[in-house]
């Protein structure tokens, strides 16, 4: 039985090895290539190529042209999940960078497809994250993450996200209705940082900063005790510098 499997590993990697040559060579051609060319320059017996492509092909990693083969949408997927995954580093790393030097929570968020879409949030024990006992999403009237995006967003899509996720009190310092949040809304300076005071949980402040990245809305925002709201303001304004002079590198990084 060891023999066995010492046989066997061999020739399961070498067969992943050959279809990823061949994948390689299919990807060099933007216009695709035909069968014999892959294999050629994949230094594979043409039978043997044939067989792989036609899986490759069953699996969504190849098409079949007109008589060439081009990578397919599920070879094409993968490059856009790295690519996304490698964004989601960087936006991680910066802002665990900015939670360091803040000492708060610090949280990133975009409008998605209709939505509020909380990507990524950088806390410690000793600085934790707001708990979420409210969807944000639903709940985009009462934090300054919600109160950011809205304000970036034209009047048709706020009004379409009002429709679908009404204003409702979640304490006594929340917005009231929904006229008294368009008013609050449409006074929000372009780039000034948004403030939320007790709004969404009762003893949390928080404020936000809009990042924008050509048609997408996004913001960074941190929250603090109500015990340390003096602190609130400098921090706000800071991080809105900070992201000011990296815009061009985090506006990249967070597109989608």
């Amino acid at each position: 039985m060891a023999t066995a499997t010492r046989t066997a590993a061999p020739t399961l990697i070498g067969s992943v090895q050959r279809a990823l040559r061949l994948l390689e060579s299919a990807g060099s051609h933007p216009d695709g290539a035909p069968a014999k060319q892959l294999a050629r320059e994949a230094g594979l017996p043409l039978p043997t190529a044939y067989h792989l492509l036609r899986t490759l092909a069953h699996e969504g990693y190849l098409r079949r042209e007109r008589g060439v083969f081009v990578l397919g949408e599920a070879a094409e997927n993968l490059g856009h999940g790295g690519a996304l995954q490698n964004r989601r580093s960087k936006i991680a790393d910066s802002i665990g960078h900015w939670r360091d030097t803040i000492g708060a929570p610090v949280y990133f968020a975009l409008y998605h497809e209709g939505e509020i879409d909380l990507i990524a949030v950088a806390d410690s024990p000793s600085a934790p994250a707001v708990n979420e006992w409210a969807d944000f999403r639903e709940t985009a009237h009462a934090h300054a993450i919600g109160l950011c995006l809205l304000s970036q967003l034209d009047d048709e899509s706020r009004r379409d996200h009002l429709d679908r996720h009404p204003v409702r009190p979640l304490t006594s310092h929340t917005v009231p209705d929904r006229n008294a949040l368009l008013r609050r809304l449409g006074s929000l300076g372009r780039m000034e940082p948004v403030v939320a005071r007790q709004e969404y949980a009762l003893g949390t402040l928080c404020a936000a900063v809009p990042v924008t990245a050509g048609t997408t809305a996004a913001t960074v925002a941190i929250s603090l005790p109500l015990d340390q709201q003096q602190r609130l303001l400098p921090a706000a304004e800071w991080l809105r510098r900070e992201i000011g002079c990296m815009l061009s590198a985090f506006a990249f990084s967070i597109s989608i």
